[in-house]
């Protein structure tokens, strides 16, 4: 199973996407975006990560979600063996499966997110997963997580789960970009990283640094964590 999840949080201005997979590196593979671009996902059995960087650089330029994915997809020749969802910077969202998918492939839609999947166990887990996101209470990043956790609960993946990613970004705060990439436990790994990198020393230090919003920030105090 891969499945992704895409949204738009009006409450904090911030974009963020999930995603988690029975193989390596899904973070590196199919999350992309900031928060001039959007959130693009690039998945499927023979995914493209041209698509994923594609679709970010016309949405920046103003193109709406439905039409940037449209003109990515139309030239490949391989279309029919990838996926691709998109989340452009007014929240908009479009998707294409390829009809070579993996079965159980497909998409959710809902005001401002968007969950994509392919060999899944059943269309149920798109379901569940969106569901997850919406019904979820927590803070925005903490919805993701939820979603995919409601999405493994519901069938997952035959092989298991061996990576997962979370990436946030918005205007007022550095990127959060997590990635688990090879774990028995993905989701639990991924949840235990994010209560280090939003807590504690690193989480102090990264609320010092320059953001879209403050660009020139800069604490005039030195911090134990840098990079």
């Amino acid at each position: 199973m891969t499945i992704s999840i895409l949204a738009y949080d009006e409450k904090s201005g911030s974009y963020g996407g999930a995603a988690t997979t029975g193989s390596l590196c899904v973070g590196g593979w199919v999350l992309r975006g900031d928060a001039e671009a959007g959130l693009s996902a690039s998945q499927g059995s023979l995914p493209s990560t041209m698509w994923g960087t594609g679709v970010l650089e016309l949405m920046r330029q103003g193109v709406p979600a439905e039409e940037a994915v449209a003109q990515v997809v139309a030239p490949d020749t391989g279309k029919a063996q990838r996926q691709l969802s998109a989340l452009d910077p007014q929240g908009r969202t479009a998707t294409h499966t390829g009809a070579e998918s993996i079965p159980t492939a497909g998409a959710r839609q809902a005001d401002k997110v968007i969950v994509s999947g392919n060999l899944l166990s059943s269309e149920a887990v798109l379901d569940a997963c969106l569901d997850g996101f919406l019904a979820s209470t927590a803070p925005f990043d903490q919805r993701l997580m939820d979603a995919l956790d409601r999405a493994a609960a519901c069938g997952g993946d035959s092989r298991g789960l061996l990576s997962a990613a979370l990436l946030v970004v918005s205007r007022q705060a550095a990127p959060l970009t997590l990635r688990i990439d090879h774990s028995e436990t993905p989701l639990r790994d991924l949840r235990a990283l994010h209560g280090h990198a939003t807590g504690g020393a690193y989480a102090d230090w990264a609320r010092t640094v320059p953001t879209l919003d403050e660009p020139y920030l800069a604490d005039p105090f030195p911090r134990i964590v840098s990079q």
